[in-house]
């Protein structure tokens, strides 16, 4: 089967970087559904195919004569890290021994073959071993004769008579359940692998296609790439990254620009930016749905429940975590909270006085939030019961009322009972203490605010930073990809990859209607009424973040709309003004046009 070259390398990047070639993405097309046509799985009786849980998952991947393990490995990181080995040419016991003492801090071994790779003794061997202490998954290419040589194991084989950059996408898919499978031997090979073997896989996750695997047209998207051209020649942002995925399928994911107008970075496909207010349902929102499903918290109580201090103020008293939830609890707005700072507050150096990091070389007291802050935000007045007035201080409420009921700080908790499990690789806050700074987007050189220097991995809102870089409305950080994971969780009811995470009533008692003052769901925005073209559906919800992020989905087009950008880069305005065009509302707009023009 031929492989297109501009084929080859979208699946090498995991970028559409070709995604406006209509006519060329129609044949690889073709090439995507005979490859995973002709995939069998075999030996799965343990059910470890499509993986299930991600939480402590360490995968290796060793390449063994594999064709294509660029490909294989590039679309496998898209669900969770993968670190590529391979025994090297015409390999002996020596190189295998120095293989199998390599992969000691692995425990999921994914070994790809194909008719180049040495079907010896010594491979054998290295295959048995692992799968004596690991679990252990074979990806074979080529002459189903081969399989014969597998007759020993009773590892899981994913076996595709041809070896193609498709095939190696396909295969990596359907470890993940971003594809299903069900096509059985077509002749017996052996005594173990014989005509009709083969197991049955469900889709448990997104999958990774061309626009046209879902009827989208890719020259209707070159509309998108104009648009971001524009906006950045506009200084609206230096660079963006946009997804969309269909159907459970991302046919769209683009890296633009730079980190900054300087252009020292080029924009990735998996850079980390501030998230901003899409933490509200990101985190905070998810932790609220995970606890009341849990009945640990409860929407109609008072926050005074949870939050005992409140109890004696009597404006707060009575507030419920539903009125905060729809930001009708009539909390203060916003506190601008950097400017209780004093000179003694803040420190060039870091030590036991000054332990809270808010940007580089720049440290605020010890106990500042719980000394300075949280007072204030009890003194705060509620003014606006009942009214829709958008509010960061629900969310400060909503963080305590989260950790007072699991006991655990909200990083954590959401790290622990969504982000590992899901298989998220980059979702989380303070992002500094685990990913290099040049992976992480800068949000401002000079924030206007308290910090006058770059902010880069510290969360851009000054009140979450000076509360030490987690709070409910603000803080969070993530790239595109596990955005459009966790918000395909949400789109699925609650469910991904096998895993059951919130209750589908649940989900849809947070994303629907709730409030006719302003149409909000409990943490989510949703479409402004009346709608002036036939987009978006009345079921959509989202939310936006100060930064320059939005998040999106829309039940009815079964679609995932994630834009990130930085757009207050370089100082909030100052130099370059209010942004001339909303790029993230425009770019939705496109896709929507797209999806519904079809083919």
């Amino acid at each position: 089967m031929k492989v297109y070259w501009w084929s080859l390398l979208w699946l090498l990047t995991g970028s559409l970087v070709f995604a406006q070639n209509h006519t060329g993405n129609l044949r690889t097309l073709a090439a995507i559904k005979e490859a995973e046509k002709q995939l069998v799985l075999l030996n799965n009786q343990s059910g470890l195919v499509p993986l299930s849980d991600l939480r402590e998952v360490r995968i290796a991947s060793v390449h063994c004569g594999y064709g294509f393990p660029a490909v294989f490995d590039s679309i496998a990181s898209n669900y969770a890290p993968v670190t590529g080995f391979s025994p090297g040419p015409a390999p002996g016991d020596s190189a295998f021994f120095a293989l199998h003492d390599r992969l000691k801090l692995y425990n999921l071994i994914l070994i790809t073959l194909s008719d180049s790779s040495p079907f010896s003794p010594g491979l054998l061997n290295f295959i048995k071993e692992q799968q004596a202490t690991n679990r252990v998954l074979v990806v074979l290419t080529g002459s189903g004769k081969n399989l014969a040589f597998l007759d020993p194991l009773t590892v899981p084989v994913i076996w595709s008579p041809v070896n193609t950059a498709e095939g190696a996408s396909a295969a990596a898919q359907v470890i993940f359940g971003g594809i299903g499978c069900s096509s059985r031997l077509p002749a017996t090979y052996s005594k173990q692998f014989k005509q009709g073997s083969g197991f049955t896989t469900q889709k448990t996750r997104l999958g990774y296609s061309v626009p046209e695997a879902v009827a989208v047209n890719s020259h209707r998207l070159a509309a998108i790439d104009s648009l971001v051209k524009v906006s950045i020649a506009r200084h609206v942002t230096p660079g963006a990254v946009i997804l969309l995925a269909k159907d459970g399928q991302v046919i769209f994911h683009k890296a633009y620009g730079h980190h900054t107008y300087s252009k020292e970075e080029v924009t990735k496909l998996d850079d980390i930016f501030d998230l901003a207010s899409v933490t509200k349902v990101s985190a905070t929102t998810p932790a609220i749905m995970r606890l009341v499903d849990q009945k640990r918290v409860d929407l109609n109580a008072p926050i005074s429940r949870y939050v005992a201090q409140t109890r004696l103020i009597p404006d707060k008293a009575t507030l419920t975590v539903r009125e905060a939830l729809l930001h009708e609890a009539g909390f203060t707005p916003y506190i601008k909270f950097y400017e209780q700072l004093k000179p003694l507050d803040l420190s060039a150096d870091s030590s036991a006085d000054f332990p809270t990091k808010v940007a580089d070389r720049y440290f605020l007291r010890k106990n500042y939030f719980e000394e300075v802050m949280w007072p204030v935000t009890l003194k705060s007045k509620v003014e606006t019961r009942g009214r829709f007035v958008y509010s960061d201080v629900s969310m400060y409420m909503m963080k305590e009322v989260i950790e007072t009921a699991s006991h655990q700080k909200l990083d954590d908790f959401v790290l622990n009972e969504l982000y590992r499990p899901l298989g998220l690789q980059a979702t989380g806050f303070m992002p500094r203490h685990r990913f290099p700074r040049s992976r992480i987007v800068p949000t401002t050189e000079n924030d206007n605010w308290f910090r006058n220097m770059r902010v880069q991995g510290y969360v851009n809102d000054p009140g979450a930073a000076m509360a030490g870089g987690v709070e409910g409305h603000a803080g969070l950080f993530g790239n595109a990809n596990d955005l459009a994971i966790l918000y395909q969780m949400y789109l699925n009811k609650g469910t991904y990859g096998g895993v059951r995470y919130i209750d589908p009533a649940t989900v849809t008692l947070f994303t629907s209607e709730q409030s006719a003052a302003s149409g909000r769901g409990y943490g989510f925005a949703r479409a402004t009424k009346p709608f002036t073209k036939p987009y978006p559906s009345a079921q959509a919800y989202g939310h936006s973040g100060y930064t320059g992020t939005y998040v999106w989905v829309d039940p009815q087009y079964n679609m995932v709309y994630i834009c990130l950008t930085n757009r207050v880069y370089p100082d909030d305005g100052k130099t370059y003004g209010k942004p001339a065009m909303n790029l993230r509302s425009l770019a939705l707009d496109k896709f929507y046009e797209a999806v519904l023009a079809g083919n």
